[in-house]
């Protein structure tokens, strides 16, 4: 599955200079007129930066939201692949006992 071309739209350099420029006192504000990115986007990085840090406000972190991803898609995947074995498991019964009708002939 492709990322959006927004998602790749800063660097991880960047996004972690914004960080480090706001734990200096900086304000997003400032830094978002300076470098031209939204002041949405700083604050988000800042608290991702901080809930990577074991200091933010109890959301996933990096790692956590990679392996949820990660996750999600070996599910679709086993999802598809049952229903295959599924599919596939039905056509085989009905071609070993095609018409497998009991017989009153007696």
């Amino acid at each position: 599955m492709a990322k959006s071309k927004m998602a790749n739209r800063y660097t991880p350099e960047f996004k972690q200079q914004m960080v480090e420029l706001v734990r200096a006192g900086r304000k997003p504000v400032q830094l978002s007129k300076e470098f031209k990115c939204s002041v949405w986007s700083i604050r988000g990085w800042v608290k991702q930066a901080d809930r990577d840090a074991g200091r933010g406000d109890g959301g996933l972190t990096t790692a956590e939201r990679e392996e949820l991803a990660k996750l999600k898609r070996e599910v679709r995947q086993l999802k598809l692949e049952r229903d295959i074995l599924s599919k596939a498991a039905a056509w085989f019964a009905q071609e070993v006992a095609p018409n497998t009708k009991s017989s009153t002939d007696s």
